[in-house]
């Protein structure tokens, strides 16, 4: 390919901090074309299966009494935008960026954050080890995706995605270097050691960056959508946090990201202020108890739970069985390589339902009661 080409795709010269394609490893070698390593790991996952399945997933809100909420495919969408445009002002890889905050979320389970406390649940109930959404995404972007055969992303993207965690928020951000090995053992061990996901720490300024756009992409406007269907009021939130972070998710992303700017700029960690990071904290704690706490009914969420309960049951004895007329072989495993084919029964119904989309999972769920 011309050099100049490649030149030209790679964009405007990045900072001392930033990460340089040719850090852009893979797990198994291949031939790259006029994309730069990260650039190709983008569209790699824009044409994932799982990235169009964002579209009917849940963020918060589950029911359609206003088509303005959130879903998963915005969210991810309004984590690119804010990652990029702080990765930008640092001079970070805007690519690296964009491919881990698109694939961030690939993972997560119908019904948001209540299915995947409900996966867990199953998954260790069956000896399969802690389930959780970040994982999973890698899981799917490397042993899932194309028939088993896994989308070959690059390391740093892989990481980014691993360890982006948005429930937990920092005042600062700070890589950790790693080699494919630390990774995999990091990736490992999160089947079995419930308090990794607390150390890891991506070994990129560009997955620091990721990590923090995800807490403020979500809690602004997690907050503007409860006030859109009534959960709470406008005044509801307390005056000491709207008065640092503003009112509106908009004055809250701008106000955020231009503290992280100014407290970052040419350094090797991202950093917000004491006052913007304690401000984002106490806004975070508000929404934990008076939004997300109330996002669904008790009767909602066990009906949710039961749906879990029921289909992972009827699938595993589908597989025991060997019921090929089942919808566990006809759309799934018949369509598997040999190699995925491998794993456990239970771990096959775990990712085919954590794949599901909200809609798909009802669906299935009330055909199976038609025939009960």
């Amino acid at each position: 390919m011309n050099k100049e080409i490649m030149e030209n795709m790679k964009g405007k010269k990045l900072s001392k901090y930033g990460t340089s394609y040719d850090k852009g490893i893979r797990f198994k070698e291949e031939s790259e074309d006029h994309r730069p390593s990260f650039y190709r790991d983008i569209d790699r996952v824009l044409y994932s299966l799982a990235y169009t399945r964002y579209l009917d997933k849940t963020q918060v809100f589950t029911h359609g009494a206003d088509d303005h909420l959130s879903r998963r495919m915005t969210h991810v969408q309004f984590v690119s935008k804010i990652a990029r445009d702080i990765g930008r002002a640092l001079g970070l890889n805007e690519d690296l960026i964009e491919a881990a905050a698109l694939g961030h979320d690939l993972g997560h389970a119908p019904f948001g954050h209540l299915g995947e406390a409900i996966l867990n649940e199953i998954s260790l109930k069956h000896n399969e080890g802690f389930f959780n959404h970040n994982i999973q995404s890698v899981r799917i972007l490397m042993n899932i995706e194309n028939n088993g055969e896994g989308c070959n992303l690059t390391l740093p993207v892989l990481d980014a995605i691993m360890c982006h965690n948005g429930e937990i928020a920092l005042g600062k951000y700070q890589p950790t270097e790693k080699n494919k090995e630390q990774f995999l053992e990091e990736y490992n061990n999160s089947y079995h050691d419930k308090n990794i996901l607390l150390k890891m720490h991506p070994m990129t300024l560009e997955g620091c960056v990721v990590r923090v756009s995800d807490v403020i992409a979500y809690l602004g406007k997690d907050m503007e959508d409860a006030i859109r269907i009534k959960i709470i009021k406008k005044e509801d939130v307390p005056e000491h946090i709207t008065k640092v972070l503003g009112s509106t998710n908009r004055e809250f992303i701008s106000t955020v990201v231009n503290d992280i700017i100014k407290n970052s700029f040419n350094h090797n960690y991202i950093k917000m202020s004491d006052e913007v990071f304690k401000a984002l904290n106490e806004l975070k704690e508000f929404n934990y108890k008076y939004i997300y706490a109330k996002a669904m009914s008790k009767e909602e969420k066990e009906e949710v739970k039961k749906m879990f309960l029921i289909l992972y049951a009827k699938y595993l004895e589908d597989l025991k069985t060997e019921n090929k007329a089942s919808i566990i072989y006809t759309i799934y495993l018949n369509n598997m390589n040999e190699e995925y084919k491998k794993n456990t029964k239970e771990r096959i119904v775990l990712d085919f339902i954590a794949g599901m989309t909200d809609s798909y999972m009802i669906k299935q769920y009330k055909s199976l009661k038609k025939l009960s």
